[in-house]
């Protein structure tokens, strides 16, 4: 036993560090306290990159701490946001057979005899934005709400408790096709560890419930399968990650070089017969024209932790006396059509035959999105890391720690942003992914070389 701690002992010391500070941040933690924020996630990122540094610890100590890390939140309610009162909503209301894509909540709880557990708590708890609106969650999205609200028995812990439950097997799963696709494309498996014990990706998916981990778990796995050429099994699973997440729509255009025509027209179909397929239960003649309006919100009503958007609004409103409000409409619209028209460029003008620079240019494409976007929550970057670890590109590992200063937002009263820290964070982010794209790999970390 001796031998074994002198041999274990680093590692052993780094996974009970790094356990006792993701405990504090699932219990003794509120994001209005953005100094204790700050210093506990900056040391679990250090704590994080040095436990990867012992690559010749085997893969079941990586997994065993991983999802250690992961239990502490077991327990806990979400502490960094409040989207899982409305998760829950909605599950409690597919359960008692009610459509959440064609009622309001705030229509809803004037209701006397509304069937849900623990209504009035879980109306008081989303906020009132979310309850003005429809809900913007795909389906597979809503069948996980459903389930956690079944399973939960009424009680609000009880279905965060499935939430988390799904989302840790989701970042297993995540783990373990990820490792098989990073071999078939002779890149070293280890690097997946790099997503799996990164702590955006535990706090914001384990800790705080959001479901870009499971929409991964479905896209990593199809690109796995079309790794393996089995892509017409592989298109209802990337329907499935659609089906969670709207983002993976965005590459379909990229996939026409790499299959070819043909096989890209056959690939899309089944794409889209698996995607109304999952829909159908929910359809209404309303459903449409609700979500749509609900989805579109997102591109043209909110702003958080923006990088170029926050530049273009400063000229506007400085220079030429724009409205915030009229401009980010505008904005917003101008995104959508930009990013289009990427997609576009990107399919027919980059070699994509090969699966390598087909997930290149994906990550290409989502980056250009998150610069210009208005909205960059900080579990949107999660994505952004399970495309990076399948590329030579890093900085997605960057942005996802210095993502945690948009978080100053919530110590003030009013959520009013610090535009210096955003600023910090943009030009650090942008520098480093210059400065890897000039290919200074000479120069570059030994860690970036995994």
């Amino acid at each position: 036993m001796l031998s074994y701690w002198k041999l274990h002992k680093t590692p052993i010391l780094l996974g009970i560090g790094s356990l006792l500070f993701y405990a504090v941040f699932a219990h003794d933690l509120n994001r209005e306290d953005f100094p204790k924020l700050l210093s506990l996630y900056a040391a679990l990122f250090f704590l994080h990159f040095k436990l990867i540094q012992f690559e010749k610890w085997n893969f079941k100590f990586l997994l065993v701490v991983g999802i250690l890390f992961r239990l502490t939140f077991l327990w806990a309610e979400p502490n960094l946001s409040q989207d899982f009162y409305r998760f829950i909503w909605d599950g409690e209301l597919i359960k008692n057979g009610i459509n959440p894509y064609i009622h309001l909540p705030k229509d809803l709880i004037s209701q006397i005899d509304l069937p849900i557990a623990n209504a009035q708590e879980l109306f008081d708890g989303m906020g009132s934005l979310s309850a003005r609106h429809y809900s913007n969650y795909p389906p597979v999205n809503q069948i996980i709400f459903a389930l956690a609200s079944f399973l939960g028995g009424g009680s609000i812990l009880g279905s965060v408790i499935t939430m988390r439950l799904t989302i840790i097997l989701a970042d297993i799963g995540i783990l373990v096709f990820g490792r098989k696709l990073l071999q078939n494309l002779n890149r070293s498996n280890h690097v997946a560890f790099w997503y799996f014990l990164n702590p955006l990706v535990i706090i914001e998916l384990t800790g705080n419930l959001h479901f870009e981990g499971v929409m991964l778990f479905f896209f990593v796995w199809a690109l796995y399968l079309i790794s393996n050429k089995k892509w017409a099994i592989a298109a209802p699973v990337y329907a499935a990650a659609i089906m969670v997440k709207l983002v993976p729509i965005l590459f379909l255009p990229l996939f026409l070089r790499f299959f070819g025509f043909k096989k890209s027209v056959w690939f899309y179909l089944l794409v889209a017969v698996s995607s109304v397929l999952l829909l159908l239960p929910f359809y209404s003649s309303v459903f449409i024209d609700n979500y749509s309006e609900t989805v579109g919100l997102w591109f043209s009503n909110f702003e958080f932790n923006a990088g170029f958007y926050n530049a273009v609004k400063m000229v506007a409103v400085d220079c030429f006396e724009a409205k915030p409000w009229e401009l980010v409409k505008i904005y917003g619209k101008w995104v959508a059509g930009v990013v289009v028209l990427g997609a576009m460029l990107l399919a027919l003008l980059r070699k994509n035959q090969t699966l390598t620079a087909l997930i290149t240019s994906m990550l290409i494409l989502l980056t250009g999105y998150y610069l210009l976007s208005t909205t960059v929550h900080p579990w949107y970057l999660v994505f952004l890391v399970g495309l990076a670890m399948f590329t030579k590109f890093r900085f997605a590992m960057l942005w996802s720690f210095l993502v945690i200063l948009s978080y100053f937002a919530y110590s003030n009263v009013d959520f009013d942003e610090n535009l210096w820290l955003l600023a910090f964070e943009y030009l650090l982010v942008i520098g480093y992914l210059i400065y890897e794209i000039m290919g200074r790999s000479g120069k570059k970390l030994d860690f970036f070389k995994k």
